[in-house]
């Protein structure tokens, strides 16, 4: 009895370490996993940088993929989830429609192409002014139900009452 006690007690808190690690899962394998495999929507432009940038979906600094983590366990209850604030669009997709201020800035002298030609650009000032952003961001779920999740708790649950059952 004492062995299934302490099995109980312990089982919460390993449950959400397993859903924990299934968020961070998602990240490597670059797709939600229910049912099915579902992968996530390739970036629609490469990354500057070359081999020195990653090219991983939702992994530039890796703070969004650090941040999953247990909220709350209970006997009852158990919750994961992040604090950052960007999270919960790329998790869900959606439009972001905003306008935004731009303040007075200076470009340094560069060149660009234009019309198949190079021309020199001085430096110059750029004025404040407003632009609207428009932004599709597309979903690219890493936290949530799942059955495979689902799945892989029952599991362990059985396993570990089962093991206690032996001792």
């Amino acid at each position: 009895m004492d062995a299934l006690a302490t099995t109980y007690s312990r089982i919460p808190t390993e449950i959400a370490t397993i859903a924990v690690n299934f968020s961070k899962e998602r990240f490597r394998e670059q797709a939600w996993l229910d049912e099915t495999k579902e992968p996530w929507k390739p970036r629609s432009r490469k990354r500057r940088g070359g081999k020195s940038r990653s090219q991983t979906l939702l992994v530039d600094t890796g703070r969004l993929k650090r941040s999953i983590r247990k909220i709350y366990v209970s006997e009852s209850k158990v919750i994961i989830g992040t604090d950052v604030p960007y999270a919960q669009i790329h998790n869900d997709g959606g439009i972001i429609q905003e306008t935004v201020t731009v303040k007075t800035h200076n470009r340094k002298e560069h060149t660009r192409n234009r019309a198949g030609r190079t021309e020199r650009v001085r430096a110059h000032t750029v004025n404040a002014h407003r632009r609207s952003i428009n932004v599709r961001i597309p979903k690219r779920q890493f936290i949530g139900n799942s059955y495979a999740l689902e799945r892989r708790m029952y599991l362990h649950i059985a396993s570990r009452f089962a093991k206690a059952l032996k001792s």
